[in-house]
Parts: C-alpha cells; sequence; structure tokens
C-alpha cells in the first residue's frame, strides 16, 4: 500500500514539476510584451490572454502537487495541536464532505466545457485576434482527474492514520537548502557544530 501512495504522490510531483516551467515561459512572455508595447509601440492584441492561459494552468496542474505536499492552506491554529488520529478523522470527513464531491464537480463540468469548446474550435473573444482556448479548457478536467487520484491517496493515508496511530510517509521533495550539502561545500562536520554550541552556551552563561 506504501508503494501505491509514494508511486502516485511521484506522479502528482513529475506534473508540478514538469507545468512548472510555464513560469519561465510567462515570465518571458511578459517581458517582451513589456518592451514590445513601451519600447517598440508594438503591442500584441493576443499577450494578455496567452498570459492569463498560461497562469491558469500552472495554477490548476499546480494543485495535485500541492495536495501531495501537504501543501494547502487550512486554518491549523488548533489542528496541529491535536494528535495524528485526530487529525486524521478531521481530515478523512472533510475530504468525503466537501474535496471529493467539489474535485468530482470540476472534473466533470470541466470535460464538458472542454468538449464544447473542441467542437467548435473555441477563440478567445475578448480581443479580435484572440488565441485558441480549447487546449486551455481541456487542462481543466485533467486538473481535476490528477486532484482527484491525489485526493483518493489522501483518504487512504487518513485510513492508515486512524488504524495506526501516525501518518505514513510523504515522496520527500527538493529541499530549497540542502543540509548536508552546504555542510560538505564549507568543509563543516557535525561535531564542529555541537563545539560551537556548546562554545556559545558557555559563553553566555559566563555573562
Amino acid at each position: 500500500m506504501q508503494k501505491l501512495l509514494l508511486t502516485v504522490d511521484k506522479l502528482s510531483t513529475f506534473v508540478g514539476h514538469a507545468f512548472s516551467w510555464l513560469i519561465v515561459s510567462l515570465t518571458f512572455m511578459i517581458s517582451w510584451e513589456v518592451f514590445s508595447r513601451y519600447v517598440l509601440d508594438h503591442p500584441h492584441a493576443w499577450a494578455f490572454d496567452a498570459m492569463i492561459m498560461q497562469y491558469g494552468t500552472l495554477f490548476m496542474m499546480a494543485g495535485a502537487y500541492t495536495l501531495a505536499k501537504n501543501g494547502h492552506v487550512r486554518g491549523d491554529v488548533l489542528y496541529s495541536f491535536f494528535r495524528p488520529r485526530t487529525q486524521a478523522t478531521i481530515d478523512l470527513i472533510l475530504f468525503i464532505l466537501f474535496f471529493i464531491p467539489g474535485v468530482f464537480a470540476l472534473t466533470y463540468a470541466g470535460y464538458t466545457f472542454a468538449v464544447e469548446s473542441w467542437r467548435m474550435f473555441e477563440h478567445s473573444s475578448i480581443t479580435s485576434e484572440g488565441p485558441p482556448i480549447y487546449p486551455f479548457k481541456t487542462m481543466m478536467p485533467l486538473a481535476g482527474a490528477f486532484l482527484l487520484l491525489q485526493g483518493i491517496i489522501e483518504i487512504i493515508r487518513c485510513v492508515i492514520c486512524i488504524k495506526h496511530g501516525e501518518w505514513p510517509s510523504r515522496e520527500h521533495d527538493v529541499e530549497e537548502v540542502d543540509v548536508d550539502k552546504l555542510k560538505k561545500m564549507v568543509h563543516v562536520k557535525d561535531k564542529d557544530i555541537a563545539d560551537l554550541d556548546r562554545f556559545v552556551v558557555q559563553q553566555a552563561s559566563a555573562k
């Protein structure tokens, strides 16, 4: 079961990392459009639509990734003080009552919108040169499917935690700072850090 959980975590992580490259594309597009508009005096009518669609795609496709990393915002003023079993019970109830129906509705409605958009080869009507938006609308059911799959995995995690009293492990993501590599770079060992800590405490006590 743990292998299944981590496999879906890895899938969500891969999807999140893949679509995160849209940030680079979006940054270049915004920079070029600003330069083109204010320096070359040649704005592009389709640029705004393209930017919105890229940002929307990034936002939607990062949902399952964020859920896999337990990174969605929650009101954890009291939640963090609860025991794992209590946390899992609360999460399980919320997943069943709100998450599953909401994400299923998103996936179903998104599929309907995408199908209709592909049938008419829909283009944006905001500008006269509006780009096609049927690829963008396809992201709606796709994002919903990934999010629904990850949600089912989270429900399984809740059940396991309620049964065993502790949360099962998650797929580890890239850390902002790799502490071990940083130690090797500056040639510092754990013993050196411990000695420094003791020295600091002794100096503070002497004062």
